[in-house]
């Protein structure tokens, strides 16, 4: 029987009781070809094992939108989340126009790359290079595709008009650009990212990252200060000859606001104290840092019991 700790009342009142309930949790993660889904699986493992009476699992989604809408039915998700898609459903925009969801921010996670991906001898340098041709801009639950569209957006171009646009996620955009049915792929991931290392290591074929950190102002004009402009380094994917000048934007793990202090807090406390068994699953783990954990860094509010972690181990979130 699943016990939905934050949904019932008296759970609320008497968040800090150290109380040891029987929990099952889903962590919403993402497809198989990118971070979230290896990362979210070492969180279930260390929870599993850690939190008295807690069942984490991971489950595989389409992303950062669909994760969003897992929390938003207050079922006992937590979500691996980028911070605009997030923000657009705190306040209930873009994706979620049908309604806010009330969230509550865990953590910041790591920097998430966007990756606009091609192969060389495609003709295409820059994102207006897109134009007529063949794009996946991401799977339609994933924040791939929102920030994917304000790229293109900031480029001067139209994603219904100027280009012939699949919906695929990161393993399937990467096996389209092999088989040469699209001309290139967005995915926003951390590094490496297993879809986009498996083009760049295919025989015959080389990789070419398309260059977009020009945009970020325009980007940010819009949506708020969302993005930053960042490298993919050259060493990262083979066949890279430049560093990649591109937008990045944080990961957030976010949760239902009415989840109770206490699994929060327990949540938050064990993930760092783990965090060495969270590299070895994925390295982009080793960005899991108290320092990062602001009011500022999140547009989505802190949980409470979250603050009360990091008010403990001395960070100062102001």
């Amino acid at each position: 029987m699943r016990i939905k700790s934050w949904i019932a009342a008296g759970m609320v009142g008497c968040a800090f009781s150290g109380l040891a309930l029987a929990q099952n949790l889903s962590i919403a993660t993402g497809g198989t070809g990118g971070v979230y889904y290896p990362l979210g699986g070492g969180m279930a493992a260390v929870l599993s094992q850690h939190v008295p009476g807690m069942q984490a699992t991971a489950e595989v989604t389409g992303g950062s939108v669909a994760n969003l809408q897992l929390v938003r039915s207050g079922k006992p998700y937590i979500a691996l989340a980028m911070a605009d898609a997030s923000q657009d459903a705190l306040m209930g925009e873009g994706k979620f126009t049908s309604g806010k969801v009330p969230l509550r921010t865990l953590m910041v996670l790591y920097p998430n790359r966007a990756h606009a991906v091609t192969l060389e001898g495609n003709g295409i340098t820059k994102i207006s290079d897109l134009k007529g041709k063949r794009v996946s801009t991401g799977s339609p639950g994933s924040a791939t595709e929102v920030m994917a569209f304000r790229i293109i957006e900031a480029a001067g171009l139209d994603k219904d008009k100027d280009m012939t646009r699949e919906r695929l996620g990161a393993s399937e955009s990467a096996n389209a650009l092999k088989d040469r049915k699209i001309d290139a792929f967005f995915f926003v991931a951390g590094l490496p990212t297993s879809a986009v290392t498996d083009v760049a290591n295919t025989p015959g074929m080389k990789i070419k990252m398309i260059d977009h950190d020009e945009l970020v102002p325009k980007m940010n004009a819009k949506y708020g200060n969302l993005y930053v402009k960042d490298v993919i380094p050259k060493d990262v994917y083979r066949g890279m000859e430049t560093d990649n000048k591109q937008a990045t934007v944080m990961n957030i793990l976010v949760a239902h606001q009415k989840m109770d202090d206490q699994t929060a807090y327990n949540i938050v406390k064990t993930i760092f104290d783990k965090r060495d068994d969270l590299i070895a699953v994925h390295k982009e783990a080793a960005n899991f840092k108290l320092e990062n954990q602001t009011f500022a860094a999140s547009p989505v509010p802190f949980h409470p019991g979250a603050i009360k972690y990091f008010k403990e181990r001395g960070v100062k979130m102001d």
